[in-house]
């Protein structure tokens, strides 16, 4: 790299006439021009300004609309997923309010059923009270005629009963104890029955649909030479 000779201060031009001589002439001469033109151009070579080739423009610019459309379509999906949100949240209320419609209706419909069955078993009971205040009220010749009047009434009762699915059970003296159906009250030792068989009936047991509402209560015959404790 060359730089211009500088020169002495008596080598500068005179000012021309008729000029201050305190104006300072800042002008360049050719030669040291041309020396800082050589300077610019050197740096300029050493720090090349950058280029894209146009397939580089191509792709940056390829890029770029990639993502645009990749953001709106995140944009479009995430609208699509608050609006699901939005049908999930008003169905999920809508199945809560059902559900609680369902729950109340079907305690009420419990409850009308708890109440028509205590209606049916009370409309099937009061007319056996009604036979029993009429025997009361009414005047007999003789024991016998009292006994029937009784038995009618039982009858009667055992009736409504069997229209409620109430039905005795069948177990009568000189059966076998059975535990399952029947609860010993005592025992008794009759020798005419065999051992462990059913000495008298204390209390009839009763089923109510085919399943033991009540056992009965019995007395069990215990033969005093049967060896058993």
């Amino acid at each position: 790299m060359t730089t211009g000779t500088p020169r002495e201060p008596n080598d500068l031009p005179a000012p021309p006439s008729g000029e201050p001589e305190d104006v300072v002439d800042l002008s360049l001469d050719d030669a040291l021009e041309a020396d800082l033109q050589s300077v610019a151009d050197e740096v300029a070579s050493e720090y090349p300004a950058p280029s894209l080739e146009e397939g580089e423009l191509t792709e940056l610019d390829g890029s770029r609309e990639g993502l645009e459309a990749a953001l709106t379509e995140a944009e479009r999906q995430m609208e699509e997923m608050l609006r699901r949100e939005a049908e999930l949240m008003d169905q999920h209320r809508r199945l809560a309010a059902d559900f609680n419609n369902f729950r109340n209706r079907v305690q009420r419909d419990i409850a009308l059923a708890v109440e028509q069955a205590e209606r049916k078993i009370l409309l099937e009971v009061l007319p056996v009270l009604d036979n029993f205040e009429r025997g009361l009220s009414a005047s007999y010749q003789d024991v016998d005629t009292f006994r029937a009047g009784v038995e009618l009434i039982q009858k009667q009762f055992t009736e409504a009963l069997r229209r409620m699915n109430v039905e005795p059970l069948p177990l009568k003296v000189g059966d076998a104890y059975d535990a399952l159906h029947a609860e010993a009250l005592t025992t008794f030792s009759d020798p005419s029955l065999p051992d462990g068989a059913v000495a008298a009936v204390y209390e009839r047991g009763y089923n109510l649909k085919g399943q033991l509402l009540r056992p009965a209560r019995v007395v069990v015959n215990r033969l005093q030479d049967s060896g058993k404790p």
